[in-house]
């Protein structure tokens, strides 16, 4: 089968076009901005990638066009079609589909699926699934919306009946508004958390936890739905009906309960001691992480003991609390870290982490983020910030294409925050106020202008 792939550089998508490459079929696709390191990714895999959407592309011919969700029926201010070759494809009749369902039809099919939602730490929690999978010999596939680095790709197909995969809400395509994670029938559902997210497709969190309810109606009666019993929003989507088995894990009352600091503790299963965690990674986020994929490991024949010895050698995902460089100083070196945090409970989760796992005395935490998501852009949660900056001894903010004042949200900081409208000026800004035993933490869902980058540079020059 040939598939021609819209959207082929998005990290779903891109991860959907290495699957198909390895189960046989011949992939193409087209995207605005093909560049590293997804395009190298693609094109050692033999994937042929077109920039732009130009209706000359219908001259592929492909069996079927897999449509992303960055595709749309926008037009541009001068009234032509933003995706001129989705218009060509509708207008010819050609076979069209959208990833998820695409993959629930040629990956999932069959396959015991293993899907983590939830609004913060599905990339994580799907990471530490997948490796105890892999390293109790399940030989699992997997789609994560990262890169794991104990396997260095975010895609494989797997040669065992498991197939764990990260469950998105954000909506599936133009034409099919449900949330992706509906498409893939779940033997194993689980939900991390719930909050609001994404205002530029749900009104308020009622819509959001509708669509879990969706994902929850889809898990078979044989099935296990794994819950975190600390979310009152996830209380309400259980209460709207459950047909399969529950195990929740986080609260006192709980299946699955962790006693001790982040980075080392027991393991719980209804108040049995069930395993013991002893690893790198820090902060109660990641705990709760590892409770719900212990659980989700169970249910496929995974003891909960040999599930918490996998998490040893777990190691975590590119961008998440990753180290990008340190600059010796006189009195201490300059630690740049890189995080995906991009929603204002992410970043709070992400600095209390780092400064629990610094302890006392430490060195100062200096926060650089940028308002990038569709939600933050919007200005829905900016009054929330100051909130999820606490941890930080200085704020550094990128307004650059935002609507609303970033200034006047931030000003309950008082002097703790800066506001750059450039890069450059937010590197200047940081280089000008860092200190020796500095922790430098930039935080984006994407690149962020290279920032990591023009930091150490700068700090070293």
């Amino acid at each position: 089968m040939h598939i021609h792939i819209l959207g082929i550089c998005g990290t779903f998508m891109g991860g959907l076009a290495a699957l198909a490459r390895e189960a046989g079929h011949r992939v193409t696709g087209c995207d605005a901005g093909v560049y590293p390191p997804m395009s190298d990714q693609l094109r050692a895999l033999g994937i042929d990638l077109i920039e732009g959407f130009g209706a000359d592309q219908l001259a592929l011919k492909p069996d079927v066009f897999v449509i992303g969700n960055v595709v749309s029926r926008a037009r541009k201010p001068d009234g032509t079609p933003k995706f001129p070759l989705m218009e060509a494809i509708m207008d010819s009749g050609a076979a069209y589909t959208s990833g998820p369902q695409w993959l629930a039809e040629h990956v999932l099919q069959g396959r015991h699926v293993l899907a983590v939602a939830g609004t913060h730490g599905k990339t994580t929690t799907t990471a530490m699934l997948t490796w105890i999978l892999e390293a109790n010999g399940l030989q699992p596939g997997f789609l994560i919306g990262g890169v794991p680095m104990n396997f260095g790709v975010s895609a494989r197909m797997g040669t065992g009946p498991t197939f764990t995969i990260e469950a998105d809400e954000y909506d599936t395509a133009f034409f099919d508004k449900r949330s992706k994670f509906v498409h893939y029938r779940p033997r194993t559902a689980v939900l991390n958390n719930l909050e609001f997210d994404h205002a530029d497709i749900f009104d308020d969190l009622a819509a959001i936890e509708r669509q879990f309810h969706h994902l929850i109606r889809t898990v078979p009666p044989s099935g296990r739905v794994v819950s975190n019993g600390l979310e009152e929003s996830l209380d309400r989507v259980l209460h709207q009906g459950l047909w399969s088995e529950l195990r929740t894990f986080g609260a006192a009352v709980s299946d699955f309960t962790a006693v001790g600091e982040p980075h080392a503790f027991d393991v719980l299963n209804q108040g049995q001691p069930a395993g013991r965690v002893e690893w790198a990674l820090s902060g109660v986020h990641n705990q709760l992480n590892a409770l719900a994929a212990i659980a989700a490991a169970e249910h496929v024949g995974v003891a909960p003991a040999d599930a918490a010895r996998a998490l040893a050698s777990f190691e975590n995902v590119r961008r998440r609390m990753e180290v990008r460089g340190t600059v010796a100083r006189a009195g201490g070196s300059i630690t740049v870290y890189d995080d995906f945090a991009h929603h204002p409970t992410a970043i709070r989760t992400t600095l209390d982490g780092l400064q629990r796992r610094l302890g006392s005395p430490r060195g100062r935490i200096l926060a650089v983020f940028e308002p990038r998501s569709n939600t933050m852009k919007l200005g829905t949660m900016k009054s929330q910030l100051p909130w999820s900056l606490e941890a930080a001894d200085l704020a550094f903010c990128h307004s650059g294409g935002l609507d609303w004042d970033a200034p006047e949200a931030l000003a309950p900081m008082g002097a703790r925050a800066r506001v750059g409208k450039s890069i450059d000026e937010l590197v200047a800004q940081v280089v000008l106020a860092a200190q020796p035993g500095d922790h430098i933490v930039c935080m984006s869902n994407g690149g962020f202008g290279g920032v990591h980058e023009r930091l150490l540079k700068a700090l070293s020059a």
